[in-house]
Order: C-alpha cells, then structure tokens, then sequence
C-alpha cells in the first residue's frame, strides 16, 4: 500500500487530501499518469514528488509503505 497526500490546488483538483493506493512498487511517472488519468484536473499541471520526505525524479521507484507528497510549485514574495 502506498500512501498519497495531495497538497494544495491539487488537494482540490484531486477531491480529497489523501488516499492509499494498492500497489506493490510504481515508478514515480506512473503514478503521475495514473493521477492524471483519475483526475482530469491535474493534466498540464506542474507537480512536485516527495517520497518519504525527499524530493523524488521521475525514475525513482515507490514500494509498499512508502508515504508520497504530491506538491504544487510555491511561489512568494
């Protein structure tokens, strides 16, 4: 089971602030795919991976137990 928090806009082009997610392992882009394919909203929109805290590429494989962040980008000023 993989846990995912969705943090800000994307907590409500999601609908929820979090899920768990049965899967064994993912590499982060497909779990990026398969977020924009469950949430239409999400397409064409920048988002930032944490796994376990740490910022995560593309690449990087996600396993069962692992806690991921999906993060918008943050702007200030």
């Amino acid at each position: 089971m993989i846990q995912v928090y969705y943090f800000a806009g994307l907590r409500d082009a999601a609908g929820k602030a979090e899920e768990t997610i049965d899967r064994a392992e993912w590499k982060v882009q497909e779990l990026l795919d398969w977020v924009e394919e469950a949430y239409p909203a999400f397409r064409n929109k920048t988002v930032f991976v944490a796994v376990n805290e740490e910022y995560a590429s593309r690449e990087d494989v996600i396993t069962s137990g692992d806690i991921v962040a999906l993060i918008p980008p943050v702007s200030g000023g």
